[in-house]
Formats: C-alpha cells, sequence, structure tokens
C-alpha cells in the first residue's frame, strides 16, 4: 500500500522526530538520501540546484556537498540570498560550489525553491525557473514536492516546476500520487526516503493499493460450503435498445468478480440477446444484495434508478442515472462518474474537474453522502467519511468505448460480495486498470477484453502473483 499523508500530519511528525533527534540530524538524513538518490549523476556532469529558503533549500545544499565529494560539480542559483539556509550554503560554497545568477545549460537540477509549506503558484523570478523547468532539455529532480504545487489536493493553479522525478522525505505527499500535480514530479511515485518518519505520522490521508495488497478482498473469496446465493447476486440494469452493447459489457464485468450470480433487468428483446450471450444470466427481478444502474441506459433512467433504491440494497450508479439521483442517496452508493459527468451534476466546467480533481470528488462525496469514484488517468475514489485512494494502475489504451461499463459491473459484483462501497470501488478501479494492462500488453484492445482479462487478474491478485499493473 502506498500512503500519502498532509502537509498538517508530515510537520506534526517532524516536531514528534526532530524532538528525539534534533532538527540538524533530520536535515542531514534527508540530504545523505537525496545525494544517495542521485548516484545516477555522472562524476563529470554539473548539477543545478534552485535554491530556495528555508530547510527545503537547506536539504538540497547540504546534499551538494556529498555530490561535490564524488567528484560532481555543483552551480548554486539562490532565489533570495538573504534568506538561504546559511549553514547549508557555508557547507556546499566551503566543498567547492558555485554561485550562478539563473539556470543556464546544465543538463541535471535540483528543484529546492519551495517545500511542503509554500502557498501554489510561483511568481517572480521564481515562476520564472519554473517556466525554465518546463522547457529545458535538463534532468529536473524535485526535491520532496514539485515547487508551485498545491501539496494537499495534488491541483497545479499556477506557475510550477515540472519535474522528471521527485525525492520526497519520510512519506508521500498528497500531492506525489493525485493529478495533475503528480504528473508535474515526473509521473511515478518518488523516490522515498527513510528519515524515521514511519513511527510518528498518523493514519494516511490518501492511499493508493498495489499488487501485494490482496489480504482485505482474500477475506471476502467463496470457501468450501459456499453457494450461488451465499458469494451474492448482483442485479444489472443496464442497456437500452440504442446502447445494447452496454448491457453486455456491464454483465460481462459483473460476471469477472465475485458474485455468484448476475441477473438481468431490461426489455424482453435485451434480455433475450443477453442471456444469449451469457447463458448463466437470469432475465427478471429477484433478491439482490448489489444493484448497478446506468450504462447505456435510455429514457426511462430515472424510473430505473428508483426501482432500485427501492430495493434498499447497495447500489453502483453510473452514466445516464447520475443525472437523478437523490440527495442524499438513501443506500450504500458508489458514483462512477468521469469528469465531464462530475461537472455537469456541480455545475462548473470539465476543465475545473481536471484540475482539481480530488477536492471536487470530495464536493460529490459530502453533497450526495455517497462514495465517488471519479475516473480518469488517475481514478480517485472518496468516501463520504474522508477515506481517500487513487488508482495508479492501467495503461491510456483503457480509453476506449465500454470500458466504464465494464468496470460499473465488476464494482457492483464487489459489493454483492461484502465489500463496502469505498473498497469496492478502490478494488475495482485497481484490477480494472491491471486487467487493462494485461488485455494486451502494449497494444489496443476493445472493452470486452479487459472483462475477459479480469478473472485471471483477480485470480493473480489473490494469489499474490499480480505482476506488471502501470502501462503510462
Amino acid at each position: 500500500m502506498l500512503n500519502a499523508h498532509t502537509v498538517a500530519q508530515v510537520r506534526a511528525a517532524e516536531e514528534r522526530l526532530a524532538a528525539e533527534t534534533g532538527w540538524d540530524a533530520l536535515m542531514q538524513r534527508a540530504a545523505r538520501g537525496l545525494a544517495d538518490a542521485l548516484a545516477a549523476v555522472p562524476a563529470d556532469e554539473t548539477v543545478l540546484v534552485l535554491v530556495g529558503p528555508g530547510n527545503n533549500g537547506g536539504d538540497a545544499l547540504f546534499a551538494a556537498t556529498h555530490l561535490l565529494a564524488r567528484g560532481v560539480a555543483v552551480d548554486l542559483a539562490l532565489l533570495d540570498p538573504d534568506a538561504v539556509h546559511a549553514e547549508g550554503l557555508a557547507a556546499a560554497e566551503a566543498a567547492g560550489a558555485r554561485r550562478v545568477s539563473s539556470p543556464g545549460d546544465q543538463r541535471w537540477c535540483l528543484d529546492a525553491l519551495f517545500g511542503i509549506g509554500a502557498r501554489p503558484g510561483l511568481e517572480g523570478r521564481a515562476g520564472e525557473w519554473a517556466d525554465w523547468t518546463h522547457e529545458t532539455d535538463a534532468h529536473v529532480v524535485a526535491v520532496d514536492v514539485p515547487s508551485g504545487v498545491a501539496v494537499d489536493t495534488g491541483a497545479t493553479p499556477g506557475r510550477h516546476v515540472r519535474a522528471d522525478r521527485t525525492v520526497t522525505f519520510g512519506t508521500l505527499k498528497v500531492c506525489s500520487i493525485v493529478g495533475p500535480a503528480a504528473d508535474a514530479g515526473g509521473g511515478e511515485p518518488p523516490t522515498l526516503v527513510d528519515i524515521g518518519l514511519g513511527p510518528h505520522l498518523d493514519a494516511p490521508t490518501v492511499t493508493s493499493l498495489e499488487a501485494t495488497d490482496a489480504d482485505l478482498l482474500r477475506r471476502h473469496v467463496p470457501g468450501a460450503a459456499s453457494h450461488k446465493y451465499a458469494r451474492g447476486v448482483v442485479g444489472v440494469d443496464a442497456g437500452s435498445d440504442a446502447y445494447a452493447g452496454a448491457a453486455h459489457l456491464c454483465v460481462a464485468g459483473a460476471q469477472s468478480g465475485l458474485a455468484g450470480m448476475v441477473r438481468f433487468v431490461g426489455s424482453d428483446t435485451l434480455a433475450a440477446r443477453v442471456v444469449d450471450r451469457a447463458p448463466e444470466v437470469v432475465h427478471g427481478r429477484g433478491r439482490v444484495q448489489a444493484w448497478v444502474v446506468g450504462p447505456g441506459a435510455g429514457d426511462d433512467v430515472a424510473d430505473q434508478l428508483a426501482a432500485c433504491l427501492d430495493d434498499d440494497v447497495p447500489l453502483v450508479v453510473d452514466a445516464g442515472a447520475l443525472e437523478h439521483l437523490p440527495r442524499p442517496v438513501a443506500v450504500p452508493a458508489l458514483l462512477t462518474p468521469h469528469a465531464g459527468e462530475l461537472a455537469r451534476l456541480l455545475d462548473v466546467e470539465r476543465e475545473t474537474v481536471e484540475a482539481d480533481p480530488l477536492e471536487h470528488a470530495r464536493r460529490a462525496a459530502a453533497h450526495w453522502d455517497a462514495t465517488v469514484l471519479l475516473k480518469g488517468a488517475r481514478t480517485v475514489v472518496v468516501a463520504p467519511d474522508g477515506r481517500v485512494a487513487v488508482n495508479l494502475s492501467g495503461t491510456p489504451w483503457l480509453g476506449t468505448a465500454g470500458s466504464g461499463d465494464v468496470l460499473a459491473g465488476f464494482a457492483a459484483s464487489l459489493l454483492a460480495g461484502g465489500l463496502d462501497p469505498f473498497d469496492a470501488g478502490r478494488h475495482a478501479a485497481f484490477l480494472h486498470g491491471a486487467a487493462g494492462v494485461h488485455a494486451n500488453p502494449g497494444g489496443p484492445f476493445v472493452a470486452a477484453d479487459v472483462a475477459a482479462a479480469l478473472p485471471q487478474t483477480l485470480a493473480a491478485f489473490l494469489a499474490g502473483s499480480l505482476e506488471q499493473v502501470r502501462a503510462w
């Protein structure tokens, strides 16, 4: 599990640790770890350090002394010489670092302008240097976080550094894995330097599943005495004459999870087509443990949603059904909008949601008292009780017609199998993304291929043998 913490949580943990070790020892640990993380820099290269005020700059300045000791030249561009970490500057210059007025043609750069405490958005000379990181061919490494991003939300509301890689200390920050700031930090999770912060940290604010995190799901797999009803029955109210494919794909997703049976509700004509392709499906209403409603729905989607709500069981609400949600949703619910759908629900522009997905998912979760799975390159899952997960599995090839229908059905199967909406959402997003990677590694596929890959992906996850889950 990847864990990320807020600025306040990190500051509190640092205070507790520094009370034991002292602040100087803490900085030296960070500096040593940062220098070790830069072991790939050739000895005949020059590293430009963009030095801001405070401890973030101090970490980089002391790291510079280690680089200089192994033959790497270091140039220091000081944002404000009067506010620089004095001891760090003295140590770096004594070791042989030289001052420069601004970035030049260096091929390596350390962004130590600001750490986790700065306001998002850079101005003046800091903004100009941030612009340089977007334009240069230099390999830029952010120290702790890319300067200028919103650390606690992952937004990028102004000028900010664009790094190829991030080295962070103690724990991941929210912006380390939540977009769009995570992409400004290099895309991959940062290199984490252990400075001893772990025992002093509170519970993480954001988590992200990894391939070794199947413990919760293992508790819900069928046992020796299980039968189809004990495993859970998922009801699918999806598709229409205009979008018959959505019914097939949603059913395929529902058949790929924990549930032992799928009931399909739809017109006789559509049901006949569904059962013809999936003979295990039962047509007609009956007792279910979870519903999925909305994918490919027609004009009667409001009535479909109302009927599902009347059953008083958990449900997944997708696509057209989202526009008819009661407030609050009266049953445990997982809402699965993409950015455009959530923008319409919140009466904002799509670009506004994409610029700060975590904040808008939180707004929606609070507004409807339901878990929100906001689909995207970094899918965010937010529960109304404050839990947050971000999904890092997947491939750009998942942006294909019907992929969301498969995800909705699969999530409903996890709900029917006993998971709560938050756990169903984060596991569904993770396994759906991993199935996309394995459907056709490195190449195109269709949504039906993802559904076909899900059972084996789930089995590998449970067995602890799931390998590649991300292909960006």
